[in-house]
């Protein structure tokens, strides 16, 4: 089952390289693609995501108010989580899913074999790491954004933390992985990104 999933990656990259004429094309619709097939998943989580961070500023009062009782803390948070139909547990499965193809990702760029030119706008070849660590920094950049975006303000400081922490670590793994990887992650990033901000305008919409 792994092994077939590595295959079906490398086969639809060389199914997009032959459609677009250049790998680095092939790995961004292959992404998109991914994206696309996990939509439904990705995006009930990105609104369960959403609707915590809303939710965050009357967690807090509850912290306050409940200060020196944890145990009534959780009983009310998981209360108003009931009750704006949250689930905390639902921001966890998407990525999981996504791991299995990352790694997949990964095993398939590096033993890939390139019926043609490997390279894409500045590097010369996708299954090595950039060498301007330019793809590494834009996927510190991007992941910066996307966690951003679901970080409240009000979050306690270990999750700020993470804001600022995970993109320095993505950005550094990105250094050591074939670039083909990094253009992987971005992308999927981007997407993403895209997809917060059309849940907003949602948002925007049904208040309107």
């Amino acid at each position: 089952m792994w092994q077939g999933l590595i295959d079906l990656l490398a086969n639809s990259i060389n199914f997009f390289y032959n459609l677009s004429g250049n790998y680095g094309m092939a790995i961004i619709l292959v992404t998109v693609a991914i994206r696309l097939i996990l939509l439904p998943l990705t995006w009930s989580q990105s609104k369960s995501m959403r609707k915590m961070q809303l939710l965050q500023p009357e967690i807090k009062k509850l912290q306050e108010k409940y200060k020196n009782d944890k145990q009534k803390i959780n009983e009310e948070t998981m209360k108003l989580w009931k009750e704006n139909n949250v689930n905390p547990a639902a921001g966890c499965l998407p990525f999981l899913v996504q791991l299995p193809v990352l790694w997949a990702f990964f095993i398939a760029l590096r033993e890939f074999d390139f019926i043609g030119a490997a390279n894409f706008l500045w590097i010369q070849d996708l299954s090595l790491a950039d060498p301007l660590y330019l793809l590494p920094i834009l996927a510190g950049l991007t992941t910066y954004w996307q966690t951003k975006m679901t970080t409240s303000s009000s979050a306690d400081s270990s999750q700020q933390w993470m804001v600022y922490l995970m993109p320095v670590f993505i950005a550094w793994i990105s250094t050591q992985f074939p670039a083909g990887l990094s253009l992987y992650w971005v992308t999927s990033n981007l997407f993403s990104i895209a997809q917060q901000y059309g849940i907003m305008y949602g948002e925007r919409g049904e208040t309107a």
